[in-house]
């Protein structure tokens, strides 16, 4: 694993944005930064941490991990269902088929706990049984297993994603009754196949976030799958011990940035809290861990200055001239 004094040295060169002119029109999110070139996007994952829907800062090497395990995850799950990916040039860039994205992000939650206003654990500790059309029994502890997984989807296209229930997004006219449930049916299945993989590796997938969009009339999942940014991971060994201690589970995911900035006052409202660089350097270790943990492989980096790499390596691709 790349030790702390690598990660000490990126602090100030961590990508916080491209502009890359000839690409194609640039589109900015919260993370990631796409070029549209006719029926395919180009997205480059730059190194931005965002949380309560606000971009917070940068975490080294942060871009690459969710690149590459993103693409692992692609890979590993496209017998489940189809993906939008059509290559990997760099390792924080993806090139992936225009689809038409669905107006939802649906999250499948093995186990209740969070600190976000969309999670789970949060809602349920003010007193909310009836979460996103799922009844939630009484005396529920935080991190507990719950009987089976659940689909809680949110709203995406809001300031704020609101937790949202299958009828009212129905009613709402976001979403088709058929296309709901098609698109339910893929997460529960991708939720299984993650479940046993980290099982697998010694971790728990305790939840996740998944988008979709259809691409030639079909449902394909995209954006990214698994990564510690939309998944939270726990460690397996451990996880009976600590819940049964009611003590924090130890965890290598964008979970520690939240709680941090959670013990600062901030929940997204207002001005957040700068990352201390002991902050973004802890953070940086469980994103490459989780990298490590989940693939089986050893994280590699260069030296080189990212935007300049990217930039060749989307020249050597062809898809800049």
């Amino acid at each position: 694993m790349i030790n702390e004094s690598r990660i000490k040295a990126e602090l100030e060169r961590t990508l916080d944005e491209t502009r890359i002119d000839g690409l194609g029109q640039r589109h900015q999110g919260k993370v990631r930064e796409s070029y549209i070139q006719g029926n395919r996007r180009i997205l480059i994952t730059t190194d931005r941490v965002s949380a309560f829907d606000c971009i917070i800062g940068t975490i080294p090497f942060k871009g690459q991990v969710l690149n590459q395990l993103a693409a692992f995850w692609f890979e590993k799950t496209r017998q489940i269902v189809p993906n939008h990916i059509v290559s990997i040039p760099d390792p924080n860039v993806m090139v992936v088929h225009e689809c038409e994205q669905l107006p939802l992000e649906f999250i499948v939650r093995g186990y209740i706990t969070g600190v976000t206003k969309t999670s789970a654990w949060y809602n349920y500790e003010r007193g909310v049984r009836h979460f996103c059309g799922n009844m939630l029994p009484e005396g529920l502890r935080k991190d507990q297993k719950l009987e089976r997984p659940i689909l809680t989807p949110t709203t995406k296209h809001e300031k704020h994603d609101r937790p949202i229930s299958r009828e009212e997004a129905i009613k709402e006219g976001l979403i088709d009754a058929r296309t709901f449930d098609d698109a339910a049916d893929i997460c529960f299945r991708l939720f299984e196949a993650g479940v046993k993989h980290a099982a697998s590796r010694g971790l728990i997938l305790v939840d996740t976030k998944y988008e979709l969009g259809k691409l030639n009339g079909k449902l394909v999942v995209s954006d990214e799958v698994h990564t510690p940014d939309s998944s939270r991971y726990w460690f397996a060994d451990t996880y009976e011990e600590l819940f049964a201690a009611a003590k924090d589970q130890r965890k290598i995911d964008k979970e520690y940035v939240r709680e941090w900035l959670v013990s600062q006052g901030f929940r997204g409202d207002g001005q957040p809290p700068a990352l201390t660089d002991e902050v973004r350097i802890e953070a940086a270790k469980r994103y490459i861990q989780a990298y490590e943990t989940v693939t089986g492989q050893e994280f590699r980096v260069t030296d080189e200055p990212l935007a300049e790499r990217i930039t060749a390596n989307l020249r050597k691709a062809g898809l800049l001239s």
